[in-house]
């Protein structure tokens, strides 16, 4: 059995676009790490829409984008980092989730799986993958200044507050993209290597930002190829992909 195009299949590939690129900025925030951890704040959601009888996902939206706000508010409040303000909630929000998710649930929360998708839902995250997209592209610039230089943004009229907020949106949305396929352990993966191997191989943004989302696509293919050839569980088939990929760019850079 090989590879078959099913809505589950296009669903992971326009997630894996806005994983990567949305990974490469994370990357220059010196936040990648942030999105393994982030991920965990959906568990409380996903727990509660389960026992409420609704979509899982729509709970890991709400969870994330309360996390996102909560988040920004206690870094404005405290002026420390996010990173530390994600970390801060992140065992909080993993105990909780594991103890409101049912115990039979808890494992397609954590580790994704490869579920039916219907055609809307399909629409639903391509529109929403290409709403970070084009986020990220427009906002770039705004982003690499408040990113390298927060007191010249402000000279010049940035509101980098504004900035920092809409971006942990787009980041908690980014997430949500992998939670269907990947899970709240594994999502954070598809932030973090194809930023890492886009950063291995070259110096410009928008190369940058091709190749993390490139290699970000080639996983999910190559994930879903081995998943369906061999019947391995999908979500760390692609991650251990995305692995390789890693490696190869390592002998590459060094070649």
């Amino acid at each position: 059995m090989g590879l078959t195009i099913t809505p589950a299949f296009l669903l992971a590939i326009s997630a894996a676009v806005a994983t990567g690129i949305m990974g490469a900025f994370a990357q220059m925030k010196k936040m990648t790490l942030a999105g393994d951890t982030m991920s965990h704040i959906a568990l409380p959601g996903i727990g509660i829409a389960i026992l409420w009888n609704i979509d899982p996902l729509i709970g890991a939206a709400v969870a994330l984008a309360i996390g996102a706000i909560f988040i920004w508010k206690l870094e404005k409040a405290t002026g420390l980092s996010t990173e530390t303000m994600i970390g801060v909630i992140f065992a909080s929000a993993l105990a909780l989730g594991t103890l409101v998710t049912p115990s039979e649930a808890l494992i397609g929360a954590l580790f994704g799986g490869t579920g039916a998708v219907s055609l809307m839902t399909l629409f639903t995250y391509v529109a929403l993958s290409l709403l970070v997209i084009a986020y990220a592209w427009i906002e770039r610039n705004r982003l690499i200044l408040t990113l390298f230089n927060a007191d010249l943004a402000n000279v010049t009229g940035v509101n980098v507050s504004r900035v920092n907020f809409l971006f942990l949106l787009a980041f908690a949305l980014t997430l949500v993209l992998g939670l269907r396929f990947l899970g709240a352990i594994l999502v954070g993966a598809l932030v973090i290597i194809p930023a890492a191997i886009g950063r291995q191989l070259t110096e410009t943004l928008p190369s940058f930002l091709f190749i993390s989302a490139g290699s970000s696509v080639l996983s999910v293919i190559f994930g879903y190829w081995i998943s369906a050839v061999y019947g391995f569980q999908l979500g760390p088939t692609v991650v251990l992909a995305a692995s390789a990929i890693f490696l190869v760019s390592l002998l590459k850079k060094r070649m």
